[in-house]
């Protein structure tokens, strides 16, 4: 799975993301991908294993920030209220900001094989725990009301959906957004009498 870095990778793995995100991983091919970056495919190759591999690079990128700075949050951040609006707003800034790639991350893992979809598939379990971990701390707090796996889930398909609909060049930005999405998953987590 040797991933290459450098500004040429970096711009096959932009250019690759805009193709997948549109066409969809398994209707793009590898000449497809070389000749909209203008390289013949052993030129190509030089800077990508396979096709998968740059899925891989692509998918795991995003995933692996998201994991970190929601476990920075949960280090820096000791009120599961307050860290809801944390992690809402880096993943919406995320997906604002990488709409291609995200849109990529969210949609197109499930075509990764072996190791690599392992290695995604744990990634987003990661990713899932922090929040979960965030409102069962809440909830030991007494400030969150228990909430079913599934409404986590619920939660978190709210966010990774978006891709869907979201318009970078909207009316609203990420972090109005992020804040509202924050609202509606604390509004599912508080408990309605206020306590």
């Amino acid at each position: 799975m040797a991933i290459s870095g450098g500004a040429q990778f970096e711009r096959i793995q932009k250019i690759a993301s805009d193709l997948f995100a549109t066409r969809g991983y398994r209707a793009v091919g590898v000449a497809e991908i070389g000749e909209a970056v203008g390289l013949g495919r052993g030129a190509l190759y030089y800077h990508i294993s396979s096709k998968e591999d740059l899925l891989f690079s692509i998918v795991v990128r995003y995933i692996e920030d998201l994991v970190t700075s929601g476990q920075d949050a949960i280090d820096s951040e000791p009120d599961p209220s307050k860290r809801i609006y944390l992690l809402s707003r880096k993943l919406m800034s995320t997906i604002f900001a990488n709409l291609s790639e995200v849109t990529v991350c969210f949609r197109e893992a499930e075509c990764l094989t072996g190791k690599r979809y392992k290695v995604v598939s744990d990634l987003h379990q990661a990713y899932q725990d922090i929040w979960t971990y965030t409102f069962r701390e809440g909830e030991k707090k007494g400030i969150f009301r228990p909430l079913p796996a599934v409404a986590i889930k619920g939660i978190l398909g709210m966010y990774f959906y978006s891709f869907l609909w979201l318009k970078p060049t909207g009316k609203s930005s990420s972090r109005e957004i992020a804040d509202i999405f924050a609202e509606m998953a604390l509004s599912a987590a508080k408990y309605s009498n206020g306590r």
